[in-house]
């Protein structure tokens, strides 16, 4: 009987279930190689793993949350924000 610590099956339950980093992870490695944006490799990603599109807002971080809210105002999917300050 193999003797698993704590910290490996951590790391191994990360790995087998979807959650938000490994989903973050998953999808800036499509935009890097698949020549996509945010927004398309979000689509393909659950296309590919048969993930309905309704679950995708709980599996996004802040950060990935801002990159397509970015991507969606140049794309003029989104009105743009004034939401930027100059420091004064």
């Amino acid at each position: 009987m193999e003797v698993v610590n704590d910290r490996e099956l951590e790391q191994e339950l990360k790995n087998k279930f979807l959650n938000q980093t490994k989903f973050s992870t998953d999808i800036e490695n499509f935009v890097r190689t698949g020549n996509l944006n945010y927004i398309e490799a979000i689509v393909q990603y659950c296309e590919q793993y048969n993930i309905e599109l309704e679950n995708v807002p709980k599996l996004l971080s802040k950060p990935l949350k801002e990159r397509i809210r970015c991507e969606a105002m140049e794309l003029n999917y989104l009105r743009r924000s004034s939401k930027a300050k100059l420091a004064i």
